[in-house]
């Protein structure tokens, strides 16, 4: 069976993130996750499983619109 990697994915670009995470000190990992709680252009949500890809598309198309609104205030 060949695995299948999200868009964007390979197995180099997985094993680069594993290493990256296998590599860490537990104090590197907290201010990891303290910075990403800073961000205030995001959220952290419990999210239903069987909702989770709604919510990604959700994502991709936001990320659409964004682009187009963003070309049309360029190139009018």
């Amino acid at each position: 069976m060949k695995n299948r990697f999200p868009e964007g994915w390979d197995e180099k670009k997985v094993k680069t993130v594993l290493s990256h995470y296998e590599k860490q000190t537990e104090d590197e990992a907290v201010e990891e996750d303290e910075l990403a709680f800073k961000n205030r252009n995001l959220t952290v949500m419990e999210i239903p499983v069987h909702l989770v890809s709604k919510v990604r598309e959700l994502i991709v198309k936001n990320k659409s619109i964004k682009r187009n609104d963003t070309a049309t205030r360029i190139n009018p």
